[in-house]
């Protein structure tokens, strides 16, 4: 059977029921989320150090320029986190003693006159600038728990290469953010460290799986921050937290010192590890970084011209068990559409790709491992296992979340790894890829929304299980996608749209993003009066 005619064939009546039972039921549960929750949550308190809503190159530039020291900005950064943190648990270990201690050292490297600024800038373009990462990217010293109970204790020996690769550039790390149990959920949430709240409104989620990372760069916690993605775990968390944070294309940054590692190939192509930024300015150099000799690859100073890209947008992806796109994404999409007719006289030209509407159970199925879930999270994953847990989180007293446990017990079944039905979804799959590098070519751009909602209320992602589809369906391709901000909605939370461009076309995402940025306004503090 040709793509064509799967794509074509009307949605089972079954699966519409669903769809439409599925979309009343995640209604009402808002509806008494909102009950629950209230409108507005806790208030933050503004920022009050002007050098922490600058970009991070230029934070090490005034570094280098001796117009502050490195250990002012950190400084600023601790007190920022100390400010906030109770009302939003994002950040759950730190560094803080050692990261004074390299702050001083390169105020001295600084004062001590044996490099010049320019050269400092060529050996270390970050040098003194403060970053945080995610709970399950090694910092030597430092947890690696991935929100796994059973690895509360572990301790990474090493830093991850991403991590590595920074530090030798003259960035310093000062601690690590929350992450939802084994990186696997759009809520950060678990039983080491609890849940984190928006700081947007702290009755939202935060998005996952780098959601304190995103929370980090919302409230400018850290010059800059990293995350991994395989299915949306960076960028969810930037639109959420309404910054910038882009996906690599596949195969480019070293996922060595993640945890969990993916078990093969296909898998670890899917997953990234990106900068998360409240400017898009930053994103290249910190790519440029972690990359490493992968770099080279990507050409990233090879200049952009706007007006000789192409651009493609879709407005939805129509699949079933997916929310509708709200209209004010829908209307910020639109925006940008028309920027560039009025800015830069080119006409995008809208999409609406089939096959999209599978993205699914195309990502679900590539995404089967031959290491169950539970095995990473549970020392007995049987099925009778995962149900007694089930029955004592209910009474709160299991150490596995409710996602987690579910995700568990589904994983006992469905496709597996080498059948039919998972080297059809793989077909499925190159299908879309062929689809998408075909449109995009060298200088294509495809606009898509990064997420069909504003962040949800805690908790309700239960009932809109499948909204990540947007972003996860890019990582089962493996090409480059940024997370723009584009404004806040009536609420007063973040909207965008990702930024998709083909294979090691990154730059292009970069040079897009900066151009939103520039005429949109980017990142806006929350909670601003």
């Amino acid at each position: 059977m040709c793509t064509a005619e799967i794509t074509n064939k009307p949605v089972p009546l079954k699966l519409r029921v669903l769809h439409v039972v599925r979309i009343v039921l995640a209604k009402v549960v808002k509806f008494f989320l909102s009950l629950y929750y209230g409108v507005e949550g806790e208030k933050i308190p503004p920022i009050h150090d002007d050098i922490l809503k600058e970009p991070a190159i230029e934070v090490a530039k005034k570094i280098r320029n001796k117009e502050i020291t490195s250990v002012e900005v950190l400084e600023a950064c601790i007190r920022r986190i100390k400010d906030v943190n109770s009302a939003l648990n994002f950040f759950v270990q730190d560094r803080y003693e050692l990261a004074l201690k390299e702050a001083q050292d390169a105020d001295d490297l600084v004062r001590s006159g044996t490099k010049t600024s320019a050269q400092l800038e060529e050996e270390k373009p970050l040098l003194g600038v403060p970053f945080t990462t995610k709970d399950c990217i090694a910092v030597k010293g430092l947890q690696h728990t991935a929100g796994v109970v059973l690895r509360k204790d572990v301790v990474a020996d090493k830093d991850s290469d991403a991590v590595r690769l920074l530090r030798q550039k003259g960035a310093i790390i000062i601690g690590l953010t929350n992450v939802p149990e084994l990186c696997m959920w759009w809520e950060s949430h678990n039983h080491i460290h609890g849940r984190t709240n928006n700081p947007y409104n702290t009755t939202r989620i935060v998005g996952g799986s780098s959601g304190g990372e995103g929370v980090s760069q919302a409230v400018a916690a850290s010059s800059f921050g990293i995350g991994s993605d395989i299915g949306g775990s960076i960028r969810m968390p930037a639109y959420f937290n309404g910054i910038f944070g882009h996906k690599p294309s596949r195969n480019i940054v070293s996922n060595e010192g993640q945890f969990p590692i993916p078990d093969s190939e296909l898998l670890n192509s899917f997953l990234s590890i990106g900068p998360m930024t409240r400017h898009a300015v930053d994103l290249k150099p910190i790519m440029k970084i972690i990359s490493g000799e992968n770099a080279k690859k990507l050409n990233l100073d090879e200049p952009v011209d706007i007006k000789k890209l192409k651009f493609f947008y879709q407005y939805s992806s129509k699949a079933p068990l997916v929310d509708p796109v709200d209209p004010e994404i829908k209307a910020a999409l639109k925006k940008v559409t028309e920027f560039l007719e009025e800015q830069h006289k080119l006409t995008a030209e809208e999409k609406q790709i089939p096959l999209l509407r599978k993205s699914m159970p195309i990502w679900l199925s590539n995404m089967k491992s031959t290491k169950r879930f539970g095995q990473y999270i549970m020392k007995n994953d049987s099925i009778s296992a995962i149900c007694l847990e089930i029955v004592k989180n209910i009474f709160g007293l299991s150490p596995n979340t409710l996602i987690g446990l579910i995700t568990s017990l589904i994983d006992h079944g469905g496709i597996k790894v080498g059948d039919a039905k998972y080297n059809h979804y793989r077909k499925l799959r190159d299908d879309l890829e062929n689809i998408f590098t075909t449109m995009l070519g060298e200088n294509g751009v495809f606009l898509y929304p990064t997420h069909p909602t504003t962040a949800p209320y805690h908790n309700e992602p239960l009932v809109r299980p499948f909204n990540f589809t947007y972003t996860s369906i890019i990582n089962c391709l493996g090409l480059p996608s940024t997370t723009v901000p584009l404004g806040l909605s009536s609420e007063g939370l973040p909207i965008g749209i990702q930024v998709v461009a083909n294979y090691n076309q990154d730059r292009i995402c970069f040079a897009v993003a900066e151009e939103l940025d520039r005429a949109f306004g980017g990142w806006v503090e929350p909670q601003k009066s």
